[in-house]
């Protein structure tokens, strides 16, 4: 909307000879409506560009000086990237502060006199109430409680679970699934998406865009998306696979409803077919979105499932597994979850696989019974998919921010990426300590997502965006002040990293500096020891 005031104001074009043009698909009908329905431009739009605009120069242009001042030049601060590197800051001092707590787990490994297949079952309680072993000699003294005792099944409970598809992808939700199914940085998806919605040469066809706008929080599709996956579903899939009208999903309150949700542009082109016209990068992720976007609007998929109670000396086991009755939407997509969703107590569960046939009253083998030691595991380290998750929780950004932001807190050295975990640098914790301590209106999660909310005011046009601007400037003018008196004279010092590298002029441990061409190791006792 930004872009087209400026350039009305660059012509000097009277309001009653400009109108706006929009679409959010690159495709010959979509741009043909936008054309046929102008309308004027939105000037509560403009003003919200214009204070997120200014709100990012005053924090940007103000705080980086300071910064070079206190801690070392060239450094950088953000109205969004601060509040990211806290995030990841914040979540490192949570796994420094954990303490592991011990714990053991019983699991028998199963079998019935029908089938010789093994099956697992964990002890669960004993005599109704729920176990919970904390140490190696209640462990022992729970097997010598089972030694020699019979498996009975006393109790079976069968049900049936419906599955529902996940919504149709937003920006936000593609870069974490693209993390997670197929490694991407957030900025590589964004990259791919680009190339699609902006198009792509196919045979017969010319240039096509293939999926809609990429930058959305929006979950709404239109009425002839819907009815065209309803169409291709039930011809390609058959009709029990449709659930007989379109599924719509619920927008979150603070999302921005411009554009749709992203979606092919046209489901009737299937990624396969089009395999040959994309680079590797664009196939994999209109694949990921096409699947998603035609699972949306399947049919549930149907699970039967089973939970038995076995008992032994009064110690209850359970097994439970699950068939699928109705693979549904499963048959195109099904949603991948996070790494980081592991339970505090981090092993993985075993339910899910099918058991064997038996009935209450039969008896078992048991062909082994495992004691196990575990210890609760500190909260995991974010991933870029988990980043980006807890920024769109906590309300900090907009969609088009999220790749960018996480990009410039790598590039600035304030965080670093080990495999695919986020951690903190010495400097990313130093300049985030600083900037919690002085500028609250900065580093603070609520302040940030509160002034979010105070934008999309300004776009509804309920507030001016110069109201909107006057206490923040003056809150924040007189913070900086203040820090400036508070840390007059002073720099602040980062502590460098150590490595295990040895200085073979003189013996000490080197450490990792950062200059103009990246890292690069250095011996600490300089200036009488100048190795680097």
């Amino acid at each position: 909307e930004a872009i087209s005031w400026h350039i009305k104001e660059l012509f000097k074009l009277k309001d009653k000879d400009s109108k706006r043009v929009t679409f959010n698909e690159i495709t010959k009908p979509a741009v043909k409506y936008g054309i046929e329905h102008p309308r004027d431009i939105d000037i509560d739009l403009v003003n919200a560009q214009q204070a997120r605009r200014i709100l990012d120069r005053i924090v940007g242009y103000e705080l980086s000086p300071f910064l070079w001042r206190k801690v070392k030049r060239g450094l950088s601060a953000g109205r969004v990237q601060s509040v990211a590197t806290r995030l990841v800051v914040d979540r490192e001092n949570e796994i420094r502060a954990f303490v592991p707590e011990e714990y053991w787990t019983i699991d028998a490994k199963l079998s019935t006199s029908r089938s010789k297949k093994q099956f697992p079952a964990r002890l669960a309680s004993f005599k109704g109430e729920k176990v919970e072993i904390k140490n190696e000699a209640q462990a022992k003294q729970i097997l010598s409680e089972l030694e020699g005792g019979d498996f009975v099944i006393t109790d079976i409970k069968k049900g049936v679970k419906k599955k529902t598809p996940a919504p149709p992808f937003i920006t936000s939700t593609l870069q974490q699934e693209a993390s997670r199914r197929l490694g991407f940085q957030a900025k590589r998806t964004m990259k791919a998406a680009q190339e699609l919605y902006e198009g792509i040469d196919l045979p017969k066809l010319g240039a096509v865009g293939l999926i809609t706008y990429m930058r959305t929080d929006s979950l709404r599709l239109s009425d002839e998306a819907t009815a065209a996956a309803a169409a291709y579903i039930q011809k390609r899939y058959g009709e029990q696979f449709y659930p007989g009208k379109p599924r719509v999903f619920k927008t979150k309150g603070a999302a921005q409803d411009a554009h749709e949700a992203i979606r092919p542009s046209n489901v009737e082109i299937e990624p396969d077919a089009v395999r040959d016209q994309l680079t590797p990068d664009q196939y994999k992720l209109y694949k990921l979105i096409w699947s998603r976007f035609v699972a949306c609007q399947m049919a549930d998929a149907i699970l039967d499932t089973i939970s038995a109670d076995i008992t032994s000396e009064g110690h209850i086991f359970r097994a439970s597994g699950h068939t699928v009755a109705f693979p549904g939407f499963t048959a195109v997509y099904e949603e991948s979850t996070d790494d980081d969703k592991q339970s505090e107590k981090g092993e993985k569960s075993e339910s899910g696989k099918p058991l064997p046939a038996f009935d209450e009253g039969d008896s078992l083998t048991a062909d082994k019974i495992d004691p196990a030691q575990h210890f609760t595991q500190p909260p995991a380290r974010y991933t870029e998919a988990s980043l980006i998750r807890a920024m769109e929780e906590k309300g900090i950004g907009r969609p088009s921010t999220y790749a960018p932001t996480i990009a410039t807190i790598i590039d600035r050295d304030y965080v670093s990426k080990e495999n695919r975990s986020l951690r903190p640098t010495p400097l990313g914790e130093g300049v985030t300590g600083l900037l919690v301590d002085k500028f609250k209106s900065v580093a603070d999660y609520e302040f940030t997502a509160n002034m979010e909310n105070q934008l999309d005011e300004v776009e509804a046009g309920k507030v001016a965006y110069v109201q909107l601007l006057h206490p923040f400037y003056d809150g924040f003018a007189g913070a900086l002040e203040q820090a400036e008196k508070d840390l007059d004279k002073t720099r602040i010092k980062i502590p460098d990293e150590e490595t295990d590298v040895v200085c073979e002029k003189c013996g000490r441990k080197m450490v990792i500096k950062s200059g103009r061409f990246g890292k690069f190791l250095a011996c600490p006792g300089f200036p009488e020891c100048t190795n680097t």
